[in-house]
């Protein structure tokens, strides 16, 4: 079977094969059955699972309308219903200085498509994508199926998690059809200064094909939780992120062997990095993260899917009593396997 696979050409593209649950479902398989303690998951950035990070009721509602009002059971137009577009067109305008038209949003399920949708667009042959590291492996596999060449630019821990502004300028040609800016900054919970985000527009604006760049039943809901969501509710949460980031911040730095080198600014996680002098039995970050998750019941995930090679990333979205109870075992884990112990 494998010779008549290799006539048609088929070959295993690593990139695409390396996704981040498939990682996090390898670390819930080497968890220790025996530990009666519940698992504290700050592998993911999915806060929903947690009471107080709950959605608005304004959203429940507006849903359950959309359902009931049986206007919205069938398929959507491709780029999203015209009321919905329409109205996510006049919430993005209060916060720019000019008016955006339904004809300028195109909704997609989910950020996932959103990323195959737009590199579809930009595509051509012999194109190439500048993509940061640490980045999503999905860009990688979705310009592998597009056929763009990957070049990577490093975000610099040291500087705040900038972009290596000489190693894009390095990188990008006329063949450059993208360069992929995520601000704030995911995975790394920073923020760009204005004044960086002017430098990165500098540093492209040679190349002016670059361009920078959104289920039905969901979409019939989005007018009404737009217009009927209350600021309130934001500030809240974003209170809550904050006094998490804050928390992660404090204790991660006095875990012998971790640093995180900046605050999270923004974003739901942070990356931290492993210094492996000061452990005795770790060979690199996913030993670190199965050992982590096989004795104190705590996931994170590797930052070598991430394409940073020994850090972790950190998600904070969770209930601080549950982050402030993973951090402790985290430093549990590191005393236990520090060298200097």
């Amino acid at each position: 079977m494998e010779n008549k696979l290799a006539k048609w050409g088929f070959n295993n593209q690593k990139e695409s094969n390396v996704a981040i649950r498939d990682t996090l479902e390898t670390l819930k398989r080497n968890l220790n059955k025996n530990d009666e303690r519940p698992l504290i998951h700050l592998g993911h950035g999915d806060p929903s699972a947690y009471p107080s990070f709950r959605t608005t009721p304004v959203a429940e509602e507006a849903l359950v309308n959309s359902l009931r009002s049986a206007q919205f059971n069938g398929y959507a137009p491709a780029a999203g219903i015209s009321e919905a577009r329409r109205a996510i067109a006049e919430y993005l305008s209060d916060d720019l200085p000019y008016k955006l038209s339904e004809e300028d949003i195109f909704l997609t399920a989910g950020a996932n498509h959103a990323i195959e949708v737009a590199l579809t667009v930009l595509a051509c042959p012999g194109a190439n994508i500048l993509l940061p590291r640490p980045g999503y492996p999905l860009y990688e596999a979705r310009a592998a199926f597009s056929n763009l060449e990957v070049r990577h630019f490093d975000l610099l821990p040291e500087k705040g998690w900038e972009v290596d502004l000489d190693a894009v300028e390095a990188l990008a040609d006329d063949n450059t059809i993208a360069i992929v800016v995520i601000n704030p900054g995911n995975p790394c919970g920073n923020v760009f200064t204005y004044e960086h985000m002017q430098k990165i527009v500098k540093c492209i604006e040679t190349y002016r094909n670059i361009t920078a760049d959104a289920p039905t039943l969901i979409q019939g809901a989005v007018p009404e939780i737009l217009e009927k969501s209350t600021k309130v509710f934001f500030l809240k949460t974003n209170a809550l992120l904050r006094e998490a980031a804050d928390t992660c911040y404090g204790k991660l730095n006095g875990i012998p062997a971790l640093v995180c080198p900046l605050k999270p600014e923004g974003a739901m996680a942070t990356m931290v990095k492993i210094n492996l002098e000061l452990l005795e039995d770790v060979k690199d970050d996913m030993d670190f993260s199965l050992k982590l998750a096989n004795e104190e019941s705590v996931l994170v995930l590797p930052g070598s899917v991430l394409g940073l090679r020994n850090w972790v990333r950190l998600s904070y979205a969770v209930e601080l009593a549950t982050l402030e109870d993973g951090l402790e075992r985290i430093k549990a884990f590191c005393l236990r396997q520090s060298a200097n112990k």
